[in-house]
């Protein structure tokens, strides 16, 4: 995690961009008048939405914890994925 000033930010956007995507840093602006700003990749985005969505649901998320149980019981079955 970073944490760096608006007027940083600004100065080195791209940079901060690429360490946000490639480097999959938690960017923190910090501003003196107002709150913080979290800056991070678009796929780091995807994934907090999504365990959001699969948290927010108890049905869903207990049945999902019972499978993650078999898989590592070893109940798990292979399959191949279908063609789309």
């Amino acid at each position: 995690m970073i944490a760096t000033n608006y007027s940083d930010v600004r100065q080195n956007f791209k940079e901060y961009c690429d360490k946000a995507t490639y480097d999959f840093e938690t960017i923190i602006v910090t501003r003196e008048r107002g709150e913080n700003v979290v800056i991070i990749s678009e796929s780091e985005y995807n994934n907090l939405l999504e365990n959001l969505y699969v948290r927010s649901n108890p049905e869903y998320y207990n049945e999902l914890l019972q499978s993650i149980e078999q898989l590592k019981k070893g109940r798990g079955k292979k399959r191949e994925l279908l063609d789309e």
